[in-house]
């Protein structure tokens, strides 16, 4: 079975007025949407220069350096010379930006549960059901 173009579009628009609305009302403090992305890339992917980063989030370089200005500044990431490069640096999450990342994550958790309680318990089912399948079409482009 395929999906239609239209269909995967009214997907990709569900799924993220879904983010949105879960990251708006889990409240993640003093870090701002690319901020939260730079960071879980950094988690996901490791160490990485400002470029990679830009490409990644994505974004432009300059705002690639101001989120992860802001982050170091909280003391969520930090610097480190660049093995292949000595003339550059890498970024990398610190234990307490992997903590603040995990903590955004419950607290969107915790919102999508009290939502998920307004379901029926055959309708939360079939949502869970499909979790696996939602992390593998994520892991796909990586």
């Amino acid at each position: 079975m395929t999906i239609g173009d239209d269909a995967a579009l009214q997907l990709v628009i569900s799924l993220n007025r879904l983010t949105r609305s879960l990251r708006r009302a889990a409240a993640a403090g003093a870090i701002q949407p690319t901020q939260l992305a730079v960071l879980a890339m950094l988690t996901q992917r490791g160490p990485s220069r400002i470029g990679e980063i830009a490409a990644w989030v994505p974004c432009s370089q300059p705002t690639a350096t101001a989120a992860v200005l802001g982050l170091e500044a909280g003391g969520l990431i930090r610097r480190e010379p660049d093995p292949t490069d000595g003339r550059a640096s890498r970024v990398l999450a610190t234990g307490r930006g992997t903590a603040a990342l995990a903590e955004v994550a419950r607290g969107e958790a915790e919102v999508l549960a009290k939502r998920l309680a307004s379901l029926r318990p055959d309708e939360v089912r079939r949502l869970a059901e499909i979790e696996p399948l939602l992390r593998r079409l994520a892991e796909a482009a990586d």
